[in-house]
């Protein structure tokens, strides 16, 4: 699966381009718009917290250093071998938690390129797709409207929610 994100410069092409979309077979749940707060999306699908913040990476960060520190400590405190082990790695798991949770009050830093231009109206397309379909769903969309912007393509695997 790859994930192709395009810049569409107002929501009426944007609906165009999702009508489109699902009338060649892209499922709802692989389109995900992300726009300025406030813009009415009707029916288009809003991209997930999971998709707009960053909320996994901070957690990865949070895990690493939590994780890394409680094993450290219970290492050079003895108390790796004791009933008390335990509770340093609920610690590093509350921690976990807790980075995750500043996380999705952050943009997406992947997404940090495109923020000025959803803070100026215009509305990012993410869709995710099978590698097989990469050409055909570009070309599609580039051919149609030739207003929207192709941003690039990142490879998820797995296929994000």
């Amino acid at each position: 699966m790859s994930r192709i994100y395009f810049l569409a410069p107002d929501v009426d092409i944007t609906h165009k381009i999702v009508d489109e979309l699902r009338a060649n077979s892209v499922e709802e749940d692989n389109i995900h718009i992300i726009a300025r707060r406030g813009t009415p999306l009707q029916d288009l699908p809003e991209s997930s917290p999971l998709q707009k913040s960053d909320i996994i990476p901070a957690m990865e960060r949070a895990l690493a250093i939590g994780g890394t520190s409680g094993c450290v400590f219970t290492d050079w405190s003895g108390f790796g071998r004791s009933r008390f082990a335990g509770q340093y790695a609920g610690r590093a798991g509350v921690g976990t938690w807790l980075g995750g949770m500043v996380g999705l009050n952050v943009w997406n830093t992947q997404l940090k390129p495109y923020e000025d231009a959803v803070e100026k109206g215009e509305l990012l397309i993410l869709l995710d797709i099978p590698n097989s379909r990469i050409g055909e769903i570009t070309m599609m969309i580039l051919k149609h409207h030739p207003e929207a912007e192709f941003e690039g393509i990142e490879s998820i695997i797995p296929p994000m929610p």
